[in-house]
């Protein structure tokens, strides 16, 4: 298959070791000593899963060739089988989740990515540029002397571009930003108090999803949401529960990856000044910077598949039926494909990463907006706040699936030319 096949048994020379441990992640961030010691020694690992809070054993894939195989392989691997995130579905729930483009397979996937691609070409995309920088302004200029990174520019801008995307007011970013940390937040008591505000948060969500495709069918606009709801060329639209169901996608995907990345960047350049001090003497690295952000943090750490057939990954047998979860966090630091890569680079090239997913299918939808909203954040701080300095401890998010941060104090020295 993808890469050396590895020897021995790996839940028996390596035992005890935990990918999936919340409090491991909110304590210290993704674990990399341990995902490292499992490229090396046993990249497709027999994990025990969690036994103690309801998780089954797995297949952990931490090799980047191994991730990529697995991503452009859904033939083998499926999104449909058991659904796409880590956690166990509800029996009752799996019918509904499955009509998610998240959840999906070839054929069906690929019809439905068809429709909502209309929104994110390259083309689309850039037509926000002038909207997301003064958006980025705003919130910089309006930024405390001492403040919460996440808080006050993390969190908002993804919140103010999603509003745009969906025509939706931009009072309601609130709204959309407790049900989206509410429905991450399973693990971490502080955003979800209980499974049942979890269910409470993705019900007004999808009611409120229904309610703007009301509004559109009614009165029409130049906006994403009128064209998701028309007919293309060929009479494919999105119908019924699919329209909700991508929105509650776009409002937690298109949130909680760019917060992360652009809070998770912002600490990265905290942590290696130097770093920040090369940006600042040459701006035109920002693009490069922006991807090895997304290396450095990748906001989503994992991702689950589900074996349709028996076969084979890194010589190891993969039998049908079994949960297989890629750490894209190890892929992104894979000593095989990267120089040095505890060395956070801003100028890292080539950079392969897979922060936007391994290829295939399920390649990021947002990544084209992803790299323009941090392109801009992080050109404006250059230019307004280039003295921003960690000024108390960082907060992680109890999560072992998105490598997040609930807070940064920073003091926020302006440029004398700001």
């Amino acid at each position: 298959m993808t890469s050396t096949p590895q020897t021995g048994a790996p839940d028996r020379h390596l035992p005890g070791i935990d990918l999936v441990d919340p409090d491991v992640y909110e304590r210290g961030g993704v674990p990399h000593e341990r995902l490292t010691l499992l490229r090396e020694r046993a990249p497709v690992y027999r994990h025990p899963g969690a036994p103690e809070r309801g998780e089954p054993p797995f297949w952990a894939v931490t090799r980047h060739e191994d991730v990529v195989h697995v991503s452009r392989h859904p033939e083998i691997y499926s999104s449909y089988e058991r659904l796409a995130l880590y956690d166990e579905p509800a029996p009752g729930q799996l019918a509904l989740q499955r009509l998610m483009m998240l959840n999906q397979d070839p054929p069906e996937h690929t019809r439905k990515r068809s429709i909502v691609n209309r929104g994110f070409t390259p083309r689309a995309i850039g037509a926000l540029e002038d909207h997301v920088r003064d958006i980025c302004r705003e919130l910089v200029g309006e930024v405390a002397a001492e403040a919460d990174f996440v808080r006050d520019i993390a969190a908002p801008l993804p919140l103010y571009v999603i509003c745009e995307l969906l025509g939706a007011p931009v009072e309601d970013r609130d709204k959309i930003f407790h049900w989206s940390n509410t429905l991450i937040g399973g693990t971490d008591p502080e955003l979800q108090s209980s499974p049942e505000a979890g269910e409470a948060a993705a019900a007004e969500l999808y009611a409120y999803a229904a309610e703007l495709a009301e509004r559109r069918r009614a009165e029409p606009r130049d906006d994403i949401i009128t064209r998701l709801l028309q007919p293309d060329a060929d009479g494919n639209e999105l119908t019924g529960n699919e329209f909700e169901l991508f929105v509650m996608l776009l409002s937690v995907a298109g949130n909680e990856t760019t917060r992360n990345a652009a809070s998770g960047g912002m600490l990265a350049l905290l942590e290696h000044p130097a770093q920040w001090e090369r940006l600042r003497a040459d701006p035109s690295l920002v693009p490069a910077a922006v991807d090895e952000i997304v290396r450095w943090v990748t906001p989503v750490n994992l991702f689950r598949r589900t074996a349709v057939r028996d076969t084979e990954l890194g010589g190891v047998p993969i039998a049908a039926g079994d949960k297989v979860v890629v750490f894209y966090s190890s892929a992104n630091r894979d000593e095989r494909v990267f120089d040095d890569p505890f060395t956070f680079d801003v100028g890292r090239t080539p950079n392969p990463h897979i922060g936007f997913g391994g290829g295939g299918p399920h390649f990021c939808l947002g990544a084209h907006l992803a790299r323009l909203e941090l392109s801009v954040l992080f050109e404006t701080l250059l230019d307004t706040l280039p003295n921003i300095e960690l000024i108390g401890n960082v907060r992680r998010l109890r999560s072992s699936f998105i490598n997040g941060i609930k807070g940064m104090p920073v003091r926020t020295r302006r440029s004398s030319l700001a």
